[in-house]
């Protein structure tokens, strides 16, 4: 199966990003393919690469870590403008783009997953 994933919280707050990361991990090692992981609104926050915390919980990492894997991850274009965060900013296996690769994981995915309110 084909699955599109989109964060909506930023990090250190909420479990959202955790738990796309975790869903993610799982939905690859029982064969699924992911189309794609969209950062929409304070998702874009999960990406800033000077948000380096100790310990096992680095959501930055962990985000390009999977950007590493082939994962196509995008961060929206105007949320991160609003937010600050400059393409300088983000983790390098994380791209910033607009609503169109929103819609095209839409048309790819069998099945679309939102983390967040």
């Amino acid at each position: 199966m084909k699955i599109g994933v989109m964060v909506l919280e930023g990090p250190y707050q909420h479990q959202a990003v955790d738990s796309a990361i975790n869903f993610t991990h799982a939905a690859l090692a029982r064969g699924h393919e992911i189309v794609g992981i969209f950062l929409y609104t304070d998702g874009v926050n999960n990406i800033n690469k000077y948000i380096n915390p100790p310990g096992e919980r680095n959501i930055s990492k962990a985000l390009d870590d999977l950007g590493k894997q082939g994962i196509d991850i995008v961060a929206c274009t105007a949320c991160s403008k609003f937010r600050g965060m400059r393409p300088d900013l983000k983790v390098e296996n994380v791209r910033q783009s607009g609503l169109g690769s929103l819609a095209e994981y839409l048309r790819a995915a069998d099945r679309f997953v939102t983390f967040g309110d």
